[in-house]
């Protein structure tokens, strides 16, 4: 029997080709090259100030992980927020299969993600059993922990723990707010843009059984992945899975052809084939998703493979660490003073920047360290890492603000 396949359009080529994280390091490396000359109009690369940066990550790793024994970068240390082991509490409420507890934790590392974006300085969530009050990423990975145990992502009242197009599809700001606990007193950042992409998702997932299953859940990436006899799945493969069928769910707008790029801005001097010219591709949330559902797989029983074609993430606690160690200066110190989208040039320069430096600087802390990359890969430098350390240095020069102000709909930083 002969199947006729749709026609891929020139559009849909080009989109693929931004998908790929190749991509994403050879344009982050060529504007990296292209500052290092001298002609970017926003910063100066000063490879001299590399070493220091990199001795400030080794310190910060050695504290955080004195055997060096680091997990993944992901969503799932934020779950751990306090001291709570609230992965193992999940854990333990779940059905004993590791197959189900795949997908009710790949439920909860999707929404999570989604809704991980920068809460801005006056949110915080009092947590009601340890009276801890937690802000910023910790605090949303910890707010939606309790509102996925409570079922606020289900139309299920028998499976509480497990999100649902349904359930997202219904989903209200009002719900939202007060699961996090937003009042005018404490105030979200972007909140009406998570929910809408919340929402998006659950469309999205509805129009998808071929890979979300009759019942609509992101739980079924885990089938679609690892299916009988899997002993390893790809970090690409879940990356390029997720980009292919929830693309569409990015409130930024970026189209070509008609086909969503998601987090893909334009930048005047980077070079490509076709259709492709001019944009510059990172997919932040979606490799931090990836990110986090690496360890779903791996408590499933599966190994995962090709770990270091995923990039760092470019954010500001990555992108923030550079400024403040000054491997990248602004050429006119004042563009701080101003408040910047997503899409203007100097914030999409500064990102793909901070792909190639935090590259360059992962490989100076396993020199520092002695280890290799297969001991300290990308996903471990991150965590022990360059995000802490941007953090620490925010925290001791702006109070943990980051030291650009961009403005945030809550679905890129």
């Amino acid at each position: 029997m002969t199947i006729d396949l749709p026609e891929v359009t020139g559009a849909q080529r080009a989109a693929g080709t931004l998908r790929s994280t190749t991509a994403i390091r050879q344009r982050a490396g060529a504007l990296t090259e292209r500052a290092r000359a001298g002609d970017s109009t926003w910063f100066v690369v000063d490879d001299d100030a590399l070493p220091a940066a990199a001795a400030e990550v080794v310190t910060v790793t050695r504290r955080r992980y004195p055997e060096l024994d680091i997990p993944f970068h992901s969503r799932w240390r934020h779950f751990e927020a306090g001291g709570t082991d609230r992965t193992d509490r999940i854990r333990r409420l779940l059905p004993d299969d590791r197959a189900a507890q795949a997908r009710s934790l790949i439920d909860l590392a999707v929404v999570s993600v989604l809704l991980d974006a920068g809460a801005g300085p006056d949110w915080s969530y009092v947590e009601a059993d340890t009276g801890l009050r937690i802000g910023r990423s910790e605090g949303l990975a910890v707010a939606c922990w309790h509102a996925f145990v409570d079922g606020l992502f289900s139309t299920d009242p028998d499976r509480p723990m497990q999100v649902d197009a349904a359930g997202l599809r219904r989903l209200t700001v009002a719900d939202l707010g007060t699961a996090f606990q937003v009042d005018d007193r404490n105030p979200l950042v972007g909140l009406d843009g998570r929910v809408e992409l919340l929402r998006r998702l659950g469309t999205t997932m509805g129009e998808r059984a071929d890979v979300f299953g009759d019942d609509r859940r992101p739980g079924h990436l885990y089938d679609a992945l690892a299916g009988a006899g899997t002993t390893a799945v790809d970090a690409h493969a879940i990356l390029d899975l997720l980009l292919t069928t929830t693309s569409g769910i990015w409130l930024s707008g970026n189209t070509l052809g008609g086909v969503p790029l998601g987090d893909c801005w334009r930048h005047k001097a980077v070079r490509g084939d076709g259709l492709t010219d001019g944009w510059m591709p990172f997919h932040k949330l979606s490799q931090w998703l990836t990110y986090s559902l690496l360890e779903p797989f791996v408590w499933a029983g599966h190994g995962v493979d090709g770990l270091d074609s995923l990039t760092a993430l470019p954010e500001y606690r990555n992108g923030g660490l550079l400024l403040d160690t000054g491997v990248l200066r602004l050429r006119d110190p004042d563009v701080a003073e101003h408040r910047w989208a997503a899409g203007d040039e100097l914030v999409v320069e500064w990102r793909a920047l901070t792909i190639t430096l935090i590259d360059e600087i992962a490989q100076e802390v396993r020199r520092e360290l002695a280890v290799d990359a297969d001991r300290l890969p990308l996903a471990c430098v991150l965590e022990g890492g360059t995000w802490a350390a941007g953090r620490e240095c925010a925290r001791a020069r702006r109070g943990g603000l980051p030291p650009l102000d961009i403005a945030s709909d809550g679905t890129v930083f």
